[in-house]
């Protein structure tokens, strides 16, 4: 059964300039003239971490990580100027030319297997694979089930209420005005309280896991012990809403609308059928719209790239990688 890969440290860093005002944290681990990957993180704000470096094994691949604008190691943290789905595209296209990349695997999950996507329709001639996990597509049917009551709100009714009530809203669309407002106004204790509530309910979603993960698997909640708002739960929070607000830069329907735009190269989807963030609809839906592709439905796991089954899928499949040609 796969296990994670030992743990192992970047041969080389980089703090790219990518315009906006942004400073963009690029890693690489792994092996200098491997198959290139890139991992990109989901949230969107989420960062990149030491674990994600584990992964992929280290003596076939050039692991590529990068913090998207305003997370992570880059810089302004949480900033939201120039900081859009077609900033992101430019920024892994500029990463892709300063090291000298002529194609690359990319690995995205939940909001990174949605700009692995949008990068492989707006730059098909650089992919040589994809490996996507709890794919999301960015509609508004998804955050309606995301946030509305008819959604995964029936699930965790309390949970959802105290969510609407921070803001005093119910529906979906104005919720999530309400929350940009709050996360971005004047009142710091509003804001570190409104991005306390917005990082509880998606971790609620995200508990609804197997028990037999461990507390690792588990996110932080968003402030510490201290009790003095957590600068980087605050950024994450302004980030993910922020591109929730602007329904993430796309057009409805946008990633299906262009599926055949993407490339004729391996194309696999992990996805957990008990995944509550990212429903297993959204896969099932790119799987059928993408002729030759894959799609490894879990029966028992849930979103967490952590989840036993769909981490053992994940470094199954980059493994499968290594004995397939670099090219689509």
């Amino acid at each position: 059964m796969p296990s994670l890969y030992p743990p192992i440290e970047p041969f080389r860093t980089h703090h790219l300039a990518v315009g906006g005002g942004h400073l963009l944290y690029v890693e690489e681990c792994g092996r200098p003239d491997g198959r290139p990957l890139v991992f990109l993180h989901g949230g969107p704000g989420s960062g990149c971490s030491p674990e994600h470096r584990r992964l992929f094994d280290p003596e076939h691949y050039r692991i590529v990580l990068i913090d998207q604008r305003g997370c992570g190691r880059s810089v302004p943290l949480g900033g939201l100027v120039a900081n859009r789905t077609s900033d992101l595209i430019a920024d892994l296209e500029l990463v892709r030319r300063a090291l000298g990349i002529d194609r690359w695997v990319l690995f995205g999950g939940s909001w990174g297997a949605t700009l692995a996507v949008v990068y492989a329709q707006t730059h098909p001639e650089r992919l040589s694979a994809l490996v996507l996990r709890g794919v999301f597509l960015a509609r508004r049917r998804d955050l309606a089930w995301f946030f509305g009551e008819s959604g995964a709100a029936r699930f965790f009714p309390d949970d959802w209420q105290s969510l609407c009530d921070c803001v005093g809203e119910t529906d979906w669309e104005r919720l999530i005005e309400r929350y940009q407002g709050r996360v971005n106004g004047e009142d710091p204790r509003m804001a570190a309280a409104a991005a306390r509530a917005w990082t509880v309910w998606g971790e609620r979603l995200l508990s609804a896991i197997p028990s037999w993960l461990s507390d690792r698997d588990v996110p932080a909640t968003g402030e510490p012990a201290t009790g003095e708002p957590d600068t980087a739960a605050l950024a994450k929070a302004r980030i993910e809403i922020h591109y929730a607000f602007h329904r993430y830069f796309l057009a409805e329907d946008e990633i299906l609308m262009r599926a055949r735009q993407l490339p004729d190269c391996p194309l696999v989807m992990v996805q957990g059928q008990r995944d509550l963030v990212c429903p297993p609809e959204g896969a099932w839906s790119l799987h059928r719209a993408v002729p030759g592709s894959r799609l490894r439905l879990l029966a028992d796991a849930g979103h967490l790239a952590w989840d036993a089954a769909i981490l053992d899928a994940l470094i199954e499949e980059t493994d499968r990688l290594r004995g397939l040609p670099d090219g689509c």
